[in-house]
């Protein structure tokens, strides 16, 4: 069956990622070939050392592949020099990691806006759009607590919201809830579902929790670096 370019917001051909560890060559992907459809809600999942966080990697432009194609949004990106690639995660992309990475000196409003002044934005438009930002992950009353005055869970709304200040096509989250307990993990997920639901973001999902399986579109998993066919 022929996919539809316009319905494909992203198409790997033959990925492969092979890493050299002194003399020993570590494959870490293997021929990937995949397409994520505009508005899927897609889970990466696999045993440790499966690959997930590498293609992850791949796919928000924070690597580059050994061999292989990856073309997003129409845009085939082997061929995007350093500055237009930079350009190209500020403008298409937002993530969101394990690790908050905010900044504990600002304020939750201050660490949401600063993709938007990355992109040359005045600080009134900032504010606008990082208190919208903040409203969407439910946090407008927290807009002028720093991180130590938040819990874990609420510190990774805030790097959500930062992460859709510039309105992204595509919402990478690598174990996004591995640092919170069973009640926030349960809201960042919901709060993820909510956003594909709601605004139709396209988001792709690193976890290992098996369990997560139930609140996505569609799971692809990973087996040494490979694509595998799963039953169910």
């Amino acid at each position: 069956m022929e996919r539809d370019e316009q319905d494909t917001i992203i198409a790997t051909r033959n990925l492969s990622r092979t890493y050299t560890m002194g003399k020993v060559q570590v494959q870490a992907l293997n021929n990937v070939t995949l397409d994520i459809r505009r508005g899927e809600f897609a889970a990466i999942m696999g045993k440790s050392g499966s690959g997930k966080s590498t293609l992850l990697h791949q796919l928000g432009l924070l690597d580059t592949p050994t061999e292989g194609e990856i073309t997003i949004d129409g845009v085939e990106i082997s061929g995007l020099s350093e500055s237009e690639s930079t350009m190209f995660r500020l403008e298409k992309f937002g993530y969101v990691f394990q690790e908050y990475a905010i900044l504990p000196e600002m304020t939750a409003l201050e660490n949401v806006y600063l993709p938007a002044m990355a992109l040359g934005l005045s600080r009134d438009e900032c504010v606008t759009k990082g208190m919208d930002a903040l409203e969407k992950v439910g946090l407008v009353a927290r807009a002028d607590h720093r991180p130590k005055e938040m819990s874990g869970g609420e510190q990774q709304r805030v790097a959500i919201a930062r992460a859709l200040i510039n309105e992204p096509k595509i919402l990478f989250a690598d174990e996004p809830t591995a640092n919170l307990d069973s009640t926030s993990s349960k809201q960042i997920l919901e709060l993820f579902r909510e956003l594909n639901r709601d605004i139709g973001q396209t988001i792709l999902m690193v976890t290992h929790e098996l369990e997560d399986a139930d609140i996505v579109d569609r799971v692809i998993w990973l087996t040494d670096g490979a694509v595998v066919e799963r039953a169910g």
